[in-house]
């Protein structure tokens, strides 16, 4: 797509083969290229995350802002009996 319209693209690998270079090395560098940016961009994302809050949110907090500090536990928030009982597997056949 970079190549086929008057893109940056475009104009970067024109200007590589301007240069001397052959077709292919100028299509790495410009696949290089493209990395770079998307790389950068993954980068700054990850960074911008990194600084927000849980959530995603800047000035979000895991501390819970209701009055009590020990809030009582609900009905789905209860423990499990207990594990399950295993079974044992019957062993498969082996191919002779």
């Amino acid at each position: 797509m970079q190549q086929t319209h008057p893109t940056e693209g475009r104009a970067y690998f024109d200007r590589k083969k301007a240069s001397g270079k052959t077709s292919m090395e100028a299509m790495r560098a410009l696949k290089r290229r493209l990395f770079d940016i998307v790389y950068r961009h993954m980068v700054d994302d990850s960074t911008a995350t990194m600084a927000a809050g849980p959530g995603g949110h800047r000035g979000t907090t895991t501390d819970s802002s209701v009055t009590n500090s020990h809030p009582q536990a609900g009905s789905s928030e209860k423990s499990l009996p207990g594990p399950a009982e295993t079974q044992l597997r019957t062993p498969l056949r082996t191919m002779s």
